[in-house]
């Protein structure tokens, strides 16, 4: 296909500087190799492969959470097929640009809270600082002992009317987008391999070796071993995929700010074995969010005191809290001035024309031509609105320059820009949009370290002028592109190796919320398949029902019915007063069981459990996991209502939950090391089975039934705990209920059966790290000895015995009955050493309806 096929349909009216096409419609000769390779795929293969993009981001986990969307969190990250090129040469200037920006940006996050010379100077004026609540006043005069104060800098750049390359946007609080730039990196190579023929492509990992560098350098003391740690909000921040991926890739843990504890101003992590010192934190929330005490009196993401262990330098925070002050489009009219006042130069690389509206004369011009321009707020931490001022009708042209005149150095004016376009594959052909591109810079020593290229992102349509995540947008692999060079090896592979090994490896380290997050995933993850499996033998049943005219059958399908509300305690379910109504119409109350995520207990709490705890440990989880994980929800999501009441489809679904949900538990023990955490979810992976297989032998043994009921009871207790081939095979005999019991709860060799699961459970317990409170941290190991004990010394022939007033077996109730609140008081004994956070944050701002 020739080259210019491709763009036939790209213009209908040349409007913009286009990136690829010149206004003759000639192509950029930096583009040339590129757009051969395309034309060599083909239009049909590039869908294809743009699927195959599309499908591995989807199956990576790869996702962007968008605040308040309809479709609900963790949207799939969007990455076209075609890459954004800048030629080396190009960057080169562009890099020189970045650097010295950094470097200003440095020096005035320094000036900010040490001398003020530029207030003083009168160069900047103070509402700009002080209005912009991205200052925080409490970090006035606060030393680092790093050799730059703003450590990491990124830059949104598009490309002006002129052919240069402006700057549009700082970002220096902590900036996103390195962790989703390596990942567009890795996709497009392995779906794309034959893009790169004949291109030399920069590739980042020197750029991720100085990164990682300046994390260790930035220890206090100059530590050789430092503990570092990334913060993170939590699973419902946007960019979490991306804390997560960077965890995963450079080795350090993910952290919230519960796993954190200030102790004689030193910070601390909390591990399963106690406290240990944090040297460097790579902060991903708000600065005003870090420390409740002293800042945001309401936030639970920070930790209380951490701002004063900063002021005696006992730990080093990336970047410095407070640095949001610098993402300020009210200093864009005055760093020219700063640059000239602080390095005795111009700026390299040139910004938008903007109009601060605090001065006067500036104000006024603003005013009378309000049309012409694109007007923000000076900061961006309350989410407001820009302003496209050609796009307002005369009643929100009238309410804005109302609210300019309110407050004035609140806004800055920006002249209307048209950036560039760059070509975007759609469906089957080429589509101009505008485009950003985000760069990165770290400190090192003296200057900053650029990433080659970075993440470049589109508007979500043809027309759209902004370009956004949260507004749909699409990102872009970054190429810097080098035709003076002969192609080497690093240009076809990323390679990454850690060369430092991490201060918090062994379960004994492991970050308290991980250790509880492993081990209430396994809980949940055992409830759900217990669950999902029980109410599937029942449906079974009632199938089988349909074919039987026996009295039995019909008895023991109540019983059934009865059982499924006591092993969920989903209530009242199929017992009390709403009995005679439930069972009149069971599918009914089966769908409250399965479908109402209200209800705690019911299988849709428990998947929604689960995944809450699966989010919030992605880092761990290994690529084939989520790719179970999400092909198990997506069934689950998918799953029509009308089909509820219908037998057949309810199996089917739940048929497809228990093969992922296997399937999962097996990938677990392939992926996840011990020393990651992997004893805390098998604990609790065996007291949820425990506790099930109680509460199943509870509602179906204890009381006595006819033989016939009983027979079908058996089966189906047997049924639902996938063993019955098992009791075939061990007992070759008609099924009765000593043989069932001695299967399912005493054999000592049967990984399904109580006992087993019990003394599994003691066999991890004692190999949790101790405490130094030796009574506190032995006491799950006593708890669950006792319920070892207990089972161990009980028989069959007594547990079946009948109290003939009642018609129950009353040794078995209470040995079930003693065990489930052993295994209660086992659980407790866990949480309160390990993971009971006694210094949660309190919020210190009181509700309006409190005082």
């Amino acid at each position: 296909m020739p080259v210019k096929n491709l763009f036939q349909k790209y213009f209908s009216d040349f409007k913009n500087y286009d990136e690829v096409l010149k206004s003759d419609m000639s192509i950029n000769p930096n583009w040339t190799k590129l757009l051969t390779n395309f034309a060599d795929i083909g239009v049909q293969d590039l869908a294809e492969k743009q699927n195959q993009i599309d499908w591995l981001l989807a199956e990576n986990g790869v996702t962007y959470n968008v605040y308040n969307d309809p479709k609900g969190l963790n949207r799939p990250w969007n990455l076209n097929i075609i890459p954004f090129i800048i030629e080396q040469k190009e960057w080169k200037g562009i890099e020189k640009g970045l650097q010295q920006r950094a470097e200003l940006l440095n020096l005035v996050l320094k000036d900010i809270y040490g001398k003020i010379e530029l207030i003083k100077n009168k160069i900047v004026p103070p509402e700009i600082i002080y209005a912009h609540r991205g200052f925080l006043r409490n970090c006035d005069q606060i030393k680092y002992n790093t050799s730059k104060n703003l450590l990491i800098h990124s830059a949104d750049l598009a490309r002006g009317p002129d052919g240069r390359m402006w700057v549009v946007n700082d970002r220096s609080e902590a900036p996103s987008g390195m962790g989703y730039a390596l990942e567009n990196r890795f996709s497009i190579r392995r779906t794309v391999p034959n893009l790169f023929n004949n291109i030399n492509v920069e590739q980042p990992f020197n750029y991720f070796k100085d990164f990682h560098q300046l994390l260790i350098d930035a220890a206090t003391n100059s530590k050789e071993n430092p503990t570092i740690v990334i913060l993170t909000p939590g699973p419902h921040n946007e960019t979490y995929f991306e804390h997560s991926y960077l965890s995963s890739f450079l080795g350090y843990p993910l952290v919230k700010g519960n796993d954190l504890i200030v102790r004689d101003n030193n910070l601390f992590i909390k591990t399963l074995k106690g406290l240990i010192k944090v040297d460097v934190i790579l902060r991903r929330i708000d600065g005003d969010y870090t420390d409740p005490l002293e800042l945001k009196g309401d936030s639970y993401l920070g930790v209380a005191g951490l701002l004063n262990v900063v002021r005696k330098q006992n730990v080093s925070i990336l970047n410095p809290i407070g640095s949001g002050v610098l993402e300020n489009p009210g200093l864009i009219p005055f760093m020219n001035s700063i640059c000239k006042y602080f390095l005795k130069e111009d700026l390299i690389l040139p910004q938008i024309a903007s109009w601060w509206c605090g001065q006067e004369k500036e104000r006024n011009f603003v005013l009378e031509n309000l049309k012409d321009f694109v007007v923000k707020p000076i900061d961006r931490t309350n989410r407001e609105h820009i302003y496209f001022c050609e796009m307002l009708t005369k009643k929100e042209l009238a309410y804005l320059k109302a609210q300019i005149l309110a407050k004035p150095y609140h806004f800055v004016a920006q002249e209307k820009i048209s950036f560039s376009t760059a070509p975007n594959f759609s469906g089957d052909s080429l589509e101009p949009r505008k485009v950003v591109c985000r760069t990165f810079a770290v400190a090192k020593k003296d200057s900053y370290s650029v990433m080659p290229g970075g993440l470049a992102r589109v508007a979500s349509e043809k027309e759209e002028l902004r370009v956004s995540n949260q507004r749909g947008g699409t990102s872009k692999d970054f190429w810097i592109t080098n035709s003076d060079l002969q192609e080497k090896p690093y240009n076809k592979r990323f390679h990454w190796h850690h060369s430092t090994s991490n201060s918090l490896s062994g379960i004994e380290n492991l970050p308290s919320n991980t250790a509880e997050n492993l081990f209430w995933s396994g809980r949940y993850l055992a409830r759900t398949l217990v669950t999902a499996r029980y109410t599937r033998m029942v449906l079974n049943k009632m199938v089988d029902l349909e074919f039987s005219k026996l009295d039995s059958d019909a008895k023991s399908l109540d019983i059934l019915f009865k059982s499924i509300t006591h092993l969920t305690s989903v209530f009242p379910g199929f017992t009390g007063e709403n009995k005679e109504k439930a069972l009149k119409d069971p599918l009914t109350e089966i769908g409250i069981v399965l479908f109402d995520e209200s209800k705690v207990g019911s299988l849709a709490n428990s998947i929604s459990s689960f995944s809450n705890s699966y989010y919030s440990l992605r880092n761990l989880w290994s690529k084939d996991m989520w790719r179970v994980f999400e092909s198990m929800k997506k069934q689950w999501t998918d799953f029509k209502p009308e089909n509820r009441k219908k037998i057949k489809s309810l199996t089917k679904l739940l048929d497809n939950i228990i093969t992922k949900l296997i399937a999962f538990i097996g990938l677990i023990e392939e992926s996840i090391l011990v020393e990651q955490g992997l004893l805390l979810y098998f604990i609790g992976l065996q007291m949820e089975f425990s506790m099930m297989t109680i509460d199943k032998s509870r509602a179906l043994l204890v009381v006595k039934h006819d033989e016939d009921v009983e027979y079908e009871i058996l089966e189906s207790l047997l049924d639902s705990h996938e063993s019955l081939n098992i009791y075939r095979y061990s007992f070759k005999s008609y099924l009765n209920l000593e043989n069932t019991i001695n299967l399912i709860l005493l054999d000592k060799a049967y990984a399904r059966s109580l006992k087993y699961q019990l003394n599994r459970i003691k066999r991890d317990i004692a190999q949790l790290p101790k405490k130094n409170t030796n009574a506190a941290a032995t006491t799950s190991y006593l708890q669950i000895s006792k319920a070892c004990n207990l089972i161990e010394n009980s028989e069959s022939t007594a547990l079946i015995s009948i109290d003939n007033e009642q018609y129950t077996r009353t040794n078995l109730d209470t040995l079930l009955s003693d065990l489930s609140t052993l295994i209660h008081a086992t659980s407790v004994s866990i949480t309160d050493p390990y993971f009971n956070h006694s210094d949660q944050q309190i919020q210190l701002v009181h509700q309006k309806d409190t005082w």
